[in-house]
């Protein structure tokens, strides 16, 4: 006998069900997408506010997943069933998108269930132990990420994944990996968080399994793997919001946590692993970020260089404006000259017409100053832009500047300084030396490659000793609207490549100019470039011009950092240096004052300083 509720029943008898692994199937989508299947069996793991996961019986094929989501919404159906239920059930099967976004991979799953029977109860399913059973592939995503530099070749979006279907590789790509695990049961121990916390409270994690790019902090490095492709780090995943409705923890790179058991999910264009509860904390690293050891020297050949993305300083927000004078004063030692960027107008974000900079850059001075207990402040330089024209935030006006020690290196005399649309360049100067038709200016900036973008700024300087050396400080266009690394379009939207690719030409074509007055003219680029040297295609114009700076200064690969997003903690700000300074010895350090914050709310901003010390004669 049985009792009916609805279309559910309650019964005691075992039912003959289709696997679900032929459901999954071992490539991207169902072979039974569109299909409605009847008589499907598996032990309920989980359950949440919109449906519940079934697991069947382990499989050798470990392409196709054992576990499966079954949406439903049904008050009635999801509170007529318990984890660890055997039931049995009919349903549509579907390829589902979390998203409206086509970038986003479908996930398969059964809906409108029916014909519900729980066969038994209390029964157990085993987790799969991530590291033990089965361990995630560390170097690529997929292999239609194909290009001489992998998931960063150019062109992107030649491919994508639903179109192809192809047959899983889980043994070699990542996406395969996480993809074959689709609705299955994990546990992954000794978790480590890799980033801060999203603004949903989901956080990336790594577990106890082999890893690529382990750095000192317990994060994942972008770095080059063994076959000399960019290394994608594909051996991560996120932590989504727990199924049982607790919140997880505020997290930071390097907290470690208790083992995670939950269901892998592709949802918003990664993959996940839902909990069956939050996370529990088991450590958090030491908060003290040490001072940089590359202090003034107090030699007049060598210079010191700071390099900072202050994210939207404005001349109103003490806390903002303090924290970055004390990050310059009392972590980079007050450098003799500091490249800074995203620095707006003195109306900060209204878009009031006002474009000048020098009261944001007169109140950085002087609380630099203060927080560094010395009357001594930082005079500095800017080229006003044209109102609404160099992007960022809407009437903010963002551009580079410099900050400098008067006392220690001054700009070569000579020339006017350029205004907005002067493009500066180099010249033999009445002294016999290389020069700027305009000093401080701007790098060509009426060429189309700075569309909507920051342009440039150049000067020359010299040292209290009479060396000379020319400075380029840039903020290349943004990555806005860039796809998921996890997504659909392979190799993934790297949104502005190409721009950025056209504005390091600019820039080079400019350094090749410079050099061909002087070939062992002492140059410094540096700044925020939204660009990895992984993707070698945006860089190439460099070669032969310009070593960057942490490669000639033997950094440790997994150490080369100033950001952290997603999976990644990454490189988007840079030094280059021309080969006569390269020649002499350099040092660089990253002071990891944002990224190695206890909380994402202590950041100042999303970037980390560098500091370098440079021979300049």
């Amino acid at each position: 006998m049985f009792a009916s509720i609805g279309f559910l029943a309650l019964v005691v008898s075992s039912t003959l069900g289709l696997d679900i692994t032929q459901i999954q199937g071992p490539a991207w989508q169902s072979p039974f997408v569109g299909q409605t299947v009847t008589n499907v069996s598996g032990i309920v793991t989980a359950k949440a506010s919109n449906g519940f996961y079934i697991q069947g019986a382990p499989s050798g094929d470990i392409r196709a997943s054992t576990g499966l989501f079954v949406f439903s919404t049904s008050t009635t159906v999801l509170g007529a069933i318990n984890v660890a239920d055997h039931i049995s059930l009919a349903g549509k099967v579907v390829e589902f998108r979390s998203s409206t976004s086509p970038d986003d991979l479908s996930a398969t799953e059964m809906q409108s269930p029916t014909n519900i029977v729980v066969l038994s109860s209390n029964n157990s399913v085993a987790p799969l132990i991530l590291g033990v059973d089965r361990s995630p592939p560390t170097q690529q995503l997929s292999a239609l990420d194909v290009g001489p530099d992998g998931f960063l070749s150019v062109p992107n979006n030649q491919s994508r994944i639903d179109s192809t279907n192809a047959t899983l590789q889980p043994d070699k790509f990542g996406l395969d990996f996480w993809s074959s695990l689709e609705g299955q049961l994990v546990t992954v121990k000794n978790p480590v968080a890799i980033n801060f916390e999203n603004r949903f409270g989901e956080f990336w994690i790594h577990g106890d399994w082999p890893v690529t790019g382990k750095n000192d902090r317990g994060g994942i490095t972008m770095t080059f793997g063994p076959h000399g492709l960019p290394d994608a780090n594909p051996e991560v995943v996120i932590v989504g919001s727990p199924l049982d409705g607790t919140k997880n923890p505020k997290v930071a790179v390097g907290k470690t946590f208790q083992d995670v058991t939950g269901v892998i999910q592709y949802q918003f264009g990664f993959y996940y692993i839902l909990p069956l509860t939050a996370p529990t904390v088991v450590s958090s690293p030491d908060p003290t970020i040490p001072p940089t050891t590359l202090a003034f020297s107090g030699d007049s050949c060598v210079i010191t260089i700071g390099d900072y993305n202050v994210e939207n300083l404005t001349p109103t927000g003490a806390t903002h404006l303090n924290t970055v004078a004390g990050h310059i004063a009392n972590s980079l030692l007050t450098p003799d000259v500091m490249f800074v960027q995203e620095i707006q107008d003195n109306s900060g974000a209204t878009d009031d017409g006002v474009v000048s900079a020098n009261v944001t850059l007169s109140n950085l001075s002087n609380a630099i100053a203060k927080a560094g207990n010395t009357t001594t402040t930082y005079s500095f330089v800017e080229v006003v832009p044209v109102n609404d024209q160099d992007g960022g935030q809407p009437g903010g006006n963002i551009r580079p500047a410099y900050l400098y020690h008067s006392d220690r290196i001054k700009l070569v005399s000579g020339s006017p300084a350029g205004g907005p649309l002067d493009a500066t360049e180099p010249i033999i100067g009445s002294d016999g030396k290389v020069s700027l038709t305009f000093n401080p200016g701007r790098i060509d900036p009426t060429n189309l490659a700075w569309d909507s973008s920051r342009k440039p700024l150049v000067a020359a300087w010299e040292t209290s000793s009479g060396a000379r050396f020319f400075t380029i400080n840039v903020q290349l266009v943004s990555k806005l609207d860039s796809s998921s690394t996890q997504g659909n379009s392979r190799p993934p939207v790297n949104a502005g490549v190409e721009q950025r690719t056209s504005q390091v030409q600019v820039i080079a074509a400019f350094v090749k100019s410079l050099l061909d007055l002087d070939p062992h003219a002492n140059i410094i680029l540096a700044g925020d470039f939204n660009e990895y040297v992984q993707t070698r295609s945006v860089f190439s114009s460099f070669d032969g011009l310009l070593s960057e700076l942490d490669e000639i200064s033997g950094i440790d690969p997994v150490e080369r950092y100033t950001y952290v997003f997603d999976q990644n903690t990454e490189q988007l700000d840079h030094i280059f240096v021309s080969s006569a300074i390269a020649k002499r010895g350099t040092e660089v350090e990253h002071i990891h004052v944002n990224n190695w914050a206890s909380t994402l709310s202590a950041r100042t901003s999303d970037h980390d300083p560098s500091v370098a010390r440079l021979k300049v004669c």
